[in-house]
């Protein structure tokens, strides 16, 4: 792991993306720490203690958490990566339903240039509903935004103009990481804002006595253990068998040799927990427009946390592991490239019986990594329930698979251009 670190610092270019990465990353958690023009920083540093004893406490966290804790300071970042990531699974859905769309995506670059575009403006939409939001939801702790002798309206188009360009800021930042950087920018900023609410959480859980020490210990060796299990899960494949025919091509034969046809286990990857967990994020941005509202609030709560909310974190990661699979993995196109190729699956059918047999392995190894990813992401949020220990919330499984997978993901990035220069990777 070292050598493959220090190789990676002695190829120019890639130095030159992993020191980018950070310094975005770096940028990022500093924006987490400005607060907002106008807003009273005393007044509002009570305001997630105060959501604490209400019904919207579950909400109130999960925007926080979602956030990297930018929310509790009053931030210009504290909408987090969300609406950007919202209106990505929004066109991501659309595309499967709207012929338009999914021409665009088959366009290559130049239609998902298109998409993009139409995503940032969605972003922007969003980000403005989102802001507009907050600000009555500040409002709702009677604070006033007055003073200097300007209008109060005044104070709240520069409080909801701050908060949107943060937003925004936030996606440049995530598409300049993905474009320039090494990784995914989404998966990274979620990653940054995990990590910025673990030293808290650790200190939180050992300010207990020696039975809060020792529940903290458990619950790392418990994560220690896990993340093998994770690891696995990651980079398991089915090997499909693959025999290719043999050709005559002038006087050579060509052909003839047997292969495999990888398919992950966990094709889609964090993307389902991410995608499953900013639906269940959208009842807590919804119910910052009504704060006064109980039922709404209560609403908002029920669905960030509870038995409602584990019933249908594991519904939507199934239904968001099969359905991001479908997107990345056709079946029919990949049975038709092996026909092209002369390949052939032993005892199948070359064309639509190939295609059947692929999608059939396919769906048999989703379901089980699908519900395996489901169980690491509820489990914590259970025993969190009945212990109440802030670590399990902030460290629990979702964090931890995303956490995993974003690590790991990564690190596959910086392997492929450390072999394009011969050089070893990570793993051997």
């Amino acid at each position: 792991m070292l050598n493959g670190l220090k190789n990676a610092f002695r190829i120019d270019e890639l130095r030159g993306k992993i020191l980018f990465t950070i310094a975005m990353l770096v940028l990022y958690r500093i924006g987490a720490h400005v607060p907002v023009p106008g807003i009273p920083f005393q007044g509002m540093a009570g305001l997630l203690g105060v959501a604490g004893d209400s019904v919207a406490s579950g909400a109130m966290a999960l925007l926080n958490l979602f956030s990297g804790g930018a929310l509790s300071y009053v931030s210009v970042f504290s909408l987090g990566i969300m609406p950007y990531i919202t209106s990505s699974i929004i066109f991501q859905m659309l595309q499967s339903v709207v012929p338009s769309l999914s021409a665009l995506a088959r366009e290559g670059e130049v239609g998902q240039r298109k998409i993009t575009q139409y995503t940032r403006y969605l972003t922007l939409g969003l980000g403005l509903l989102n802001s507009i939001g907050y600000l009555f939801l500040f409002k709702s702790f009677g604070i006033s935004f007055t003073g200097a002798g300007a209008p109060e309206i005044v104070f709240d188009i520069m409080i909801v103009g701050t908060l949107l360009a943060g937003a925004m800021l936030i996606m440049w930042i995530g598409e300049l990481i993905t474009q320039r950087g090494i990784g995914n920018g989404m998966s990274l900023i979620i990653f940054a804002n995990i990590m910025a609410g673990l030293p808290q959480a650790i200190f939180s859980s050992l300010d207990g006595g020696t039975a809060s020490i020792v529940m903290t210990i458990v619950i790392f060796v418990v994560i220690i253990a896990v993340i093998p299990l994770i690891v696995f899960i990651e980079r398991g494949q089915r090997r499909i068998p693959v025999q290719y025919a043999k050709r005559v091509v002038g006087r050579r034969i060509m052909g003839g040799q047997s292969t495999y046809l990888p398919i992950k286990v966990n094709t889609a990857g964090v993307v389902p927990i991410i995608f499953a967990s900013a639906i269940l994020y959208l009842p807590a941005q919804l119910a910052v427009f009504f704060p006064g509202v109980g039922w709404v609030q209560a609403a908002a709560s029920a669905l960030s946390s509870g038995w409602l909310n584990w019933v249908l974190n594991v519904v939507l990661i199934v239904f968001f592991a099969y359905f991001y699979t479908s997107m990345v993995f056709n079946p029919q196109e990949t049975a038709d490239n092996l026909k092209k190729q002369g390949g052939f699956i032993p005892g199948v059918r070359p064309g639509k019986a190939t295609a059947d047999f692929i999608k059939n392995a396919l769906n048999k190894i989703t379901l089980p990594s699908a519900i395996f990813m489901a169980v690491i992401a509820i489990v914590p949020s259970i025993v969190f329930s009945f212990t109440g220990n802030q670590l399990i919330q902030a460290f629990g499984g979702t964090s931890v698979l995303i956490m995993v997978g974003v690590v790991l993901d990564t690190i596959a990035k910086v392997e492929s251009q450390l072999k394009m220069y011969d050089y070893d990777g990570f793993f051997k």
